[in-house]
């Protein structure tokens, strides 16, 4: 096998043990330590931590540490908050979410840096395109690191339904699920029916094994990148200055487009957070049990994961517009829905409609989001992502933050309402974009043909 091809599928089975893992304990943070709030509150920290993280420390890491010993580090952060979580506590969760949050930012920009050199380096041995070869390498490691999702959920569900606390759940005890949920946490048997301590260490025993394979994974497997070959993305990463890059992130609110995007932005967070923290433990936990959320977690993954596919081969035809509209009727429709039904553990079905459209909505958020970033801000790629990941990550960190605070009817008015301004602000956008540049001939080729490998960078 080809070396550079080798390291890739290294990084990618690295990526895939880890987020098996932490995917899987993300989505049930709301559920499994939901006393006082504390999952919700660790995941608005763990954000919180994302957003210093990824203004502050990945050139300096890359810079001292080079990309395989960044990863290896960063790897290590994921594992102590799935050590955390075998006593949760504010002494053990909070911490362990500020140290997962650090290293995030870090192992994401040492991945893409290791796949771009790896993909320049094997295009000049080759004699083809250096484009050509790094979109391939995004697209193997794409296709291996999206089905963690599918994985971890999917371990957690066959784990925890040996539970033998299951109980039959009562009229009474369904009228505190849903959008009108009862903010105690005593109020539902449901939430009593806690899994049991040796089956929660099981499960966190599985997902802190997946997490140490991928470090030794890295460690043992992964070539350390020639300094030879580092040495022009080191200068990249010397050029700007520390202060200059942080500074040009809040220069680039001078743009009134940059400006105009922040909602459409904050509303990836705000509706991913309340996926993740809301409608697993109101609907799903609270009406089926805790056994359920891998289950329908994977529906939301499998489906965004086909749509991300889908929609990125349509959106040449469709344009970016059609997509954004979709997704909005889509959301628009399960936020009313949401706002409306009275989850039942007979209406099994519908439980997973809500995450499947769901998935559809978000893979538009996502790839459309990140590609109209690309084409707008070209010459300002940089200031321009870490926007991106600043006010994204901020969605996630006020979802989070108000989670244990507010009803689900609320929070979904919420919802609604960031979305309406998002696409208002997003319209705006559009009308500047085609008042500046009328007629151009291009355009439609520009939005759908944004560079991948520095969009899945951020």
């Amino acid at each position: 096998m080809e070396r550079n091809l080798k390291n890739v599928l290294v990084i990618s089975f690295g990526f895939l043990l880890l987020f098996t893992a932490y995917g899987g304990l993300q989505s049930l943070q709301s559920s499994l330590n939901s006393e006082e709030g504390l999952g919700v509150a660790s995941l608005s920290v763990l954000y919180a931590a994302l957003i210093l993280s990824s203004m502050f420390l990945p050139p300096i890491l890359i810079k001292k540490l080079g990309c395989k010993w960044t990863i290896a580090i960063s790897i290590c952060c994921y594992i102590t908050f799935s050590l955390g979580n075998f006593y949760p506590s504010w002494y053990t969760l909070i911490p362990t979410s500020v140290i997962l949050g650090l290293g995030g930012a870090p192992l994401w920009s040492a991945k893409c840096t290791y796949l771009t050199i790896a993909g320049t380096s094997y295009a000049e041995k080759a004699g083809k395109n250096a484009k050509d070869i790094i979109n391939q390498y995004f697209g193997v490691f794409f296709l291996v690191f999206q089905s963690s999702g599918i994985w971890g959920n999917l371990i957690s569900s066959l784990i925890l339904s040996q539970s033998s606390n299951k109980v039959e759940i009562s009229e009474e005890d369904l009228e505190c699920c849903g959008a009108y949920n009862c903010l105690t946490d005593t109020t539902n048997t449901t939430g009593s029916a806690k899994p049991s301590n040796s089956l929660i260490y099981t499960l966190l025993g599985v997902y802190t094994a997946s997490g140490v394979l991928a470090v030794l994974l890295v460690i043992i497997f992964l070539d350390q990148i020639k300094s030879d070959q580092a040495e022009t993305e080191k200068e990249k990463l010397e050029a700007p200055s520390f202060w200059s890059t942080f500074l040009a992130t809040f220069r680039h609110l001078k743009d009134k487009r940059q400006c105009l995007l922040i909602p459409l932005t904050m509303y990836s967070g705000f509706e991913q957070g309340f996926l993740s923290g809301d409608y697993t433990k109101v609907y799903v936990t609270c009406a089926l049990g805790i056994q359920y959320v891998g289950y329908v977690m994977i529906c939301f993954a499998a489906v965004n994961s086909l749509c991300s596919l889908l929609f990125g081969k349509i959106s040449q035809f469709t344009g970016r517009k059609f997509l954004f509209a979709l997704a909005t009727v889509t959301n628009t429709a399960c936020i009313i829905a949401l706002v409306l039904w009275k989850p039942h553990p007979k209406q099994l079905a519908v439980f997973f409609v809500f995450p499947a459209l769901w998935g559809l909505a978000d893979a538009v958020w996502q790839t459309q989001t990140n590609g109209l970033y690309g084409i707008l801000f070209e010459k300002h790629k940089e200031a321009a992502f870490a926007n991106y990941r600043l006010w994204e990550s901020l969605g996630f960190v006020i979802a989070f933050g108000y989670s244990t605070k507010l009803q689900a009817y609320i929070k979904l008015y919420i919802l609604l309402s960031v979305l309406v301004l998002s696409m208002v602000t997003y319209g705006a956008v559009e009308y500047l974009e085609a008042k500046s540049s009328p007629g151009t001939p291009t355009a439609t080729k520009k939005e759908n043909g944004g560079p991948h490998s520095e969009e899945t960078c951020m």
